[in-house]
This record gives C-alpha cells, sequence and structure tokens, in this order.
C-alpha cells in the first residue's frame, strides 16, 4: 500500500466514522511523510548516492569556512604589523635615528 493509497484510507474512515484524534495524527504523519519525500525528490537527493553528496558539500562548506576565516586572520596580522611598522618609522623619524645615515 503506498502512502497516497494510506491518506485516501485514512481520510474515508474520518469522513464515514467521525475523526478522533488519533485518525488526525495518522492523517497529518501520512501527509507529512508524502510530502517530504516528494521535496527531496524533488531536490534530487532521493537516489542512494545523495548521502555522499550530502556529506561532500557539508565538507566543502566547512572547507569554505575555515579558508574564509584563515584569510581574516592573515589579513588582519599582516594590517597589524604595517601598522607597527609605521609606529616604529615614526618614532625613528622623531629620534632622528635616519639622520645617522646621512
Amino acid at each position: 500500500m503506498t502512502r497516497e493509497d494510506m491518506i485516501a484510507r485514512l481520510i474515508a474512515q474520518a469522513s464515514n466514522e467521525g475523526t478522533d484524534l488519533v485518525t488526525l495524527r495518522a492523517i497529518v504523519e501520512e501527509a507529512s511523510e508524502l510530502g517530504a519525500g516528494r521535496a527531496v525528490a524533488r531536490l534530487g537527493l532521493a537516489d542512494d548516492s545523495a548521502q555522499d553528496d550530502i556529506d561532500e558539500l557539508r565538507e566543502l562548506l566547512q572547507a569554505w569556512r575555515d579558508a574564509k576565516s584563515s584569510a581574516w586572520k592573515a589579513a588582519i596580522e599582516w594590517a597589524v604589523r604595517g601598522v607597527l611598522a609605521l609606529l616604529l618609522l615614526g618614532i625613528a623619524v622623531r629620534l632622528g635615528v635616519l639622520g645617522i645615515f646621512k
């Protein structure tokens, strides 16, 4: 019996006998499973290799996040080094240390 058949039977039972909480929950559960299956199929994730594809995408996303984080850290480190070099150069000019090389 397919999920569509199960939902049809549950709805028929609910309309013939009246609905109780158990029947409503069963209808909602079956409809949710059917909808989730359709959504997964539309996304192209219903085949056997879908889990491997998802795992690869997660690894790729994590690698991207790591690379982005490393790039920001490197950029900040270089900016700090540049500011410190300019500060040292300013101190050297202020103290007249560059006049020694003339």
